[in-house]
């Protein structure tokens, strides 16, 4: 054996000599064994909320353009213009733009004309007017107003296909199926979008409840329905896996919009592609004939209802409070009465949705709640 050889053995069975000395010498069980070691660091990755009245920096109130029968995704002719309807999309409209913007592409197709008129700018409008450029159309928005002044940038920007998309005895097997078209073409596009600035991302999410629910609540929320294969599914967790003093708590990965950077990204990808933005509200039929296209694309949500007398379209309220951004929090929780949502521009807690309701006055006394029951509930958290 040569001197290299020999040194090279020595040395190798001294280390493992050594660490079997030094485990002999360690009270309790091995690191590798101790299951309560990874439960702790499990723990430590549920970092607490902040929560106190001062941390609040903005509340708001916005409008879910809500139909009973779902989305409206159909042409008509007004005059001499064709009308290719996308709004009534409720709590999905986030989720659903890309989808039933494809859908609303696939009509405009339909007809010999390139130049379409599109109206509205939330994020419906945006990703529709996104889609028909990527086509060969040459569109211009017309709009009220643009972000972040518009409804879309109050709402919480989470994945929620089916959250408010329509009323569940009213669906048809046809709206079923547009629906299912609509989510996945949609959750592909968004796949797209991560890593680019952080405009979409995963995160994980908790639901918390002291009791565990019924059979007919186990769903919970307001999800219309569910698409297995695209987002992870839920997972219920047994007691020494999670921090919570609950006896229900299931977790799973979902995406989560930053609206702000999300809105201006695609609207400025918009511009910069041709797109011409135009500052001019439609109040009346009469007003969409006096545009000079042809094809108008019909993405005003709510006021869509009003333009067109829809009786089916109707506003489901939702009040948010936002938090001062807290860096190491980076999950979104919901519990009995109220929920919170992590973005780069802040915490937003909330818990409301009130049908009919048009009134977009913050109630602080809503706010109030939602910070004590969060507040107890981070209080009792282990760790």
């Amino acid at each position: 054996m040569n001197r290299r050889n020999f040194f090279l053995k020595a040395g190798v069975v001294g280390a493992l000599a050594a660490t079997e000395g030094l485990q002999s010498c360690v009270t309790g069980p091995k690191l590798y064994g101790d299951k309560s070691f990874y439960i702790n660091r499990g723990f430590t990755a549920i970092p607490k909320l902040k929560l106190s009245s001062d941390r609040i920096i903005k509340e708001t109130v916005g409008l879910r353009p809500f139909r009973i029968s779902g989305p409206r995704m159909e042409k008509e002719m007004l005059g001499s213009k064709t009308i290719v309807h996308n709004y009534g999309h409720g709590g999905s409209g986030w989720s659903l733009s890309w989808g039933t913007g494809n859908q609303a592409r696939e009509l405009v197709k339909t007809t010999p004309y390139k130049e379409v008129a599109l109206l509205g700018c939330g994020t419906v409008g945006i990703a529709t007017a996104t889609l028909l450029q990527e086509s060969g159309f040459k569109v211009t928005i017309y709009t009220k107003d643009v972000p972040p002044n518009v409804t879309s940038n109050l709402a919480t920007g989470t994945w929620s296909p089916s959250s408010r998309v329509c009323d569940r005895e009213s669906a048809t097997p046809e709206f079923e199926a547009r629906w299912q078209d609509a989510t996945r073409f949609s959750f592909r596009r968004m796949q797209m979008m991560l890593g680019m600035n952080d405009i979409v991302a995963w995160g994980d999410e908790y639901q918390v409840r002291k009791n565990a629910p019924s059979g007919t609540r186990r769903a919970g929320g307001s999800e219309v329905f569910h698409l297995k294969g695209l987002a992870p599914e839920w997972r219920e967790l047994g007691k020494k896996d999670h921090p919570f003093n609950a006896d229900y708590v299931r977790r799973r990965s979902n995406m989560i919009f930053n609206i702000p950077s999300y809105l201006n990204f695609h609207l400025n990808n918009f511009m910069i592609r041709g797109g011409k933005v135009e500052i001019k509200e439609i109040k009346t039929p009469e007003d969409i004939d006096a545009l000079e296209q042809k094809v108008v694309v019909n993405c005003m949500g709510l006021g869509a209802g009003q333009v067109f007398n829809d009786k089916e379209v109707f506003p489901i309220s939702g009040q948010l409070a936002c938090l001062v951004p807290q860096t190491e929090v980076n999950y979104k929780l919901a519990t009995d009465g109220a929920y919170f949502i992590t973005r780069k521009d802040g915490i937003y807690l909330g818990g409301t949705g009130k049908e009919n309701s048009w009134d977009t006055n913050p109630d602080r006394a809503e706010t109030e709640k939602w910070v004590s029951i969060l507040s107890d509930l981070m209080k009792e958290m282990k760790g």
